[in-house]
């Protein structure tokens, strides 16, 4: 199993190369990042600096979109840190939730997304692409050998079956064994439907993880409520599920839907932190089920069970009050023992 990091590109920027050059010593193979031009940095400038100050770490956006940046900009910029660095960038795309709906916007449609994924892999790898109304474009400067994988982050039916179809790879934002199960084998599928090979899709489940030395009840509760935050991230995609299928649709599981009904708005300004307080609606069991918290012990076998449901990654949402620490717990303790 691989191992990933995320985090924000909140400044000072120096720290995020820090923090990635710390998870590559620890045995972290990809670096992700937010990308949320009003509330952070502009995570491609850093990414840049993360490349130079690494050995062989992948980076990319966890997730960008295909409404803030056009798509020849957006394959250019992979491709020239490709040309630069070797191909070690990936290019995870969703909707854009808080990219978009910061900046007035609505997020964007799964169509926009498929014609977006099309054009940015092809030019990515140096093959023509449409932009739209005929015009075809391919970048010349791109050397043979160039690759740029697109993975799509997806819960929806109709963003899974897109991701079996279409993408590289997908991205799972919860660690829930009887989710992961089920959205894992929607995505398998619908890519095996497709006269695809099902193995070709990488799987990267992406949570919190925090570890705590003991399973004292007093731990427990700390790390819970500096994971807190991540249901309600998760919950602004669950309400647009409920929106778009009901509240007891067939097409989305409850397990994921349920725990919403008490949610009575969230501000963005506080997206992706530990202590947002538009997040006390999540119940500790929804932090149990969707992070991984706890013991070493407890980690590695939740993230065994999550290998054998067929995820390739597990990417560290490191936004807490443990960032070192958790970086390096996995690096000598967790990591090793799953992949011993």
């Amino acid at each position: 199993m691989d191992f990933g990091l995320v985090l924000q590109t909140d400044p000072p920027a120096s720290r995020v190369i820090s923090l990635m050059k710390r998870a590559e010593r620890n045995g972290f193979r990809y670096g992700w990042t937010f990308d949320s031009a009003v509330l952070w940095q502009e995570p491609f400038v850093i990414y840049s600096q993360i490349l130079a100050n690494t050995q062989k770490l992948r980076i990319g956006p966890m997730v960008t979109n295909p409404g803030t940046r056009t798509w020849e900009v957006t394959a250019s910029t992979f491709a020239t840190l490709n040309d630069m660095f070797g191909n070690r960038t990936v290019c995870g795309i969703g909707r854009g939730d808080s990219a978009m709906r910061v900046a007035g916007r609505k997020p964007n449609t799964l169509a926009r997304i498929s014609d977006a994924m099309k054009v940015i892999r092809a030019l990515g790898r140096g093959e023509e692409a449409d932009l739209g109304g005929g015009t075809v474009v391919r970048f010349p400067w791109i050397k043979p050998g160039a690759e740029l994988p697109v993975w799509m982050a997806a819960y929806g039916p109709k963003a899974l079956k897109m991701t079996g179809e279409e993408a590289d790879g997908f991205i799972l934002q919860l660690a829930d064994l009887y989710l992961t199960e089920y959205m894992v084998k929607a995505v398998k599928d619908a890519a095996a439907a497709a006269g695809r090979d099902p193995s070709e899709v990488t799987v990267c489940v992406a949570a919190p993880a925090y570890v705590t030395e003991d399973d004292s009840p007093e731990a427990l509760a700390h790390a819970r409520d500096q994971c807190r935050w991540f249901g309600g991230m998760v919950g602004n995609h669950v309400a647009d599920l409920v929106s778009r299928y009901g509240e007891h649709s067939s097409m989305v599981p409850g397990e994921l839907t349920d725990y919403i009904k008490a949610r009575q708005g969230y501000d963005y300004s506080h997206h992706g932190r530990s202590g947002n307080p538009d997040t006390q609606f999540v119940p500790d069991e929804i932090v149990d089920r969707f992070c991984l918290i706890g013991t070493p012990a407890a980690h590695i076998e939740k993230l065994r069970k999550l290998r054998d449901l067929g995820v390739d990654q597990f990417a560290v949402y490191d936004m807490h009050d443990a960032q070192e620490a958790v970086i390096d717990a996995y690096g000598t303790r967790i990591i090793p023992a799953v992949n011993a």
